[in-house]
């Protein structure tokens, strides 16, 4: 990899874990304060509703889609969302939660709102600019940024929370929210491995949006990407509430999870954009598919007549998040490959919805299963899906080549 590609992708990782280490920090912080202050479980439950920009971004894709025509618009569109989203961040360090708890969520969702644009923009100009053989390297950035921005997010702010509190962690927080699009500023248009395409500026019309679903072949896309993720979310979600049942510790369930699970998934992500550049898009779905079978198969032998004890559930969170990790990236990568010319935002923005949406619906899911059935019949289903998912991707990709 030459020095110029080098750079170009720790741009992009940089981009990416700007937005997601305060998102991190904000979903883990927040219920721990809350209950602190004996906030009631439902309110508490209620902050999933942060996550709505997240869902809903797709809603105004299509305006940066429609007004960036040249590298300069990408990063207005970027250098804005994250500025904005530093002053959020800045202001409420000055806040008190305990006595203004609805302006300080209320804020937390403004900067969500800032983040979310801010990733359109910033997948938008990553689709544009890595050729279709070097999009799998960028998509282990998105990966690897999203991971590393959990374990920092939610694993070494929260202890450094308890220590500097609220007003002293949230200034620097915004400090290196804008530190890190610095490097964007050195990304010209000769680093671009192809040129922006030309756009008419044309009025946002509904086709915009539906124009996705009219694409030739698009129809067998959606279901991968409905159920891909289907097969590990549901174990990733039950995990921390599975071992407090088995009475492990929160500290030692951090450490499993929070630390050495993510890192995990940052490795494996990375590893996973020169396995798809290396064997191709389709053979990467099916191995992959396969490993996330082999996880759930693990995790229900974990429950029902394996010893669980330090190095089973090491191995069990290593398999776990090494799998989360890979299917990112075969998503990612075969997401980017669907967009239009033109709609390259709106386009990946819809596709990343749809495993957002079917990632919510198992993990609602998959508790309401685990108390009824049991850990070992939630990943008895686990295992179905998995199964499912596998054999759609060799009947619906076989005969394409990639």
């Amino acid at each position: 990899m030459n020095s110029q590609k080098g750079g170009k992708l720790f741009t992009f990782f940089c981009l990416y874990i700007a937005q997601s280490i305060p998102m991190s920090f904000f979903s883990t912080v927040l219920p721990v304060i809350m209950r602190q202050q004996h906030f009631s479980l439902e309110l508490i439950g209620m902050l999933q509703l942060l996550k709505l920009p997240w869902i809903l971004k797709f809603l105004w894709s299509p305006a940066i889609d429609r007004s960036s025509s040249r590298l300069s618009h990408y990063k207005r569109w970027i250098f804005s969302s994250e500025m904005i989203y530093a002053a959020i961040i800045l202001v409420i360090s000055f806040l008190d939660f305990q006595t203004t708890p609805l302006l300080i969520i209320g804020l937390i969702l403004c900067s969500f709102i800032a983040s979310a644009t801010q990733d359109i923009a910033t997948d938008a100009l990553a689709v544009i600019s890595f050729s279709r053989k070097n999009k799998s390297l960028v998509n282990s950035m998105q990966s690897m940024g999203s991971f590393a921005g959990a374990m920092v997010g939610g694993g070494l702010l929260l202890l450094i929370y308890n220590r500097l509190g609220w007003e002293t962690l949230l200034p620097f927080l915004a400090l290196f929210t804008v530190i890190s699009i610095f490097p964007l500023i050195f990304f010209k248009e000769r680093h671009m491995e192809a040129p922006i395409p030309e756009k008419k500026m044309e009025k946002i019309h509904p086709n915009d949006l539906l124009g996705f679903f009219k694409q030739k072949g698009i129809r067998r896309q959606i279901p991968f990407l409905f159920l891909y993720y289907m097969g590990l979310i549901g174990i990733l979600t039950m995990l921390k509430p599975m071992l407090v049942d088995y009475g492990y510790s929160m500290r030692e369930i951090g450490i499993m999870s929070g630390i050495i699970g993510t890192s995990m998934g940052c490795a494996a992500s990375f590893a996973a954009g020169f396995i798809v550049r290396r064997i191709g898009r389709n053979t990467s779905r099916i191995l992959f598919a396969c490993l996330t079978l082999v996880t759930a198969v693990y995790f229900y032998c974990l429950v029902t007549f394996l010893p669980v004890n330090i190095a089973t559930l090491h191995l069990g969170i290593t398999l776990l998040w090494a799998s989360y990790g890979m299917s990112t990236i075969i998503v990612y990568t075969t997401s980017m490959d669907c967009v239009r010319t033109g709609y390259e935002g709106t386009d990946f923005t819809i596709q990343t919805v749809i495993t957002h949406l079917s990632s919510m619906l198992i993990a609602v899911l998959s508790g309401k299963l685990a108390g009824s059935l049991g850990y070992a019949n939630l990943f008895l289903i686990e295992i179905g899906i998995a199964v499912l998912s596998l054999i759609y991707i060799i009947i619906a990709f076989h005969m394409k080549r990639t």
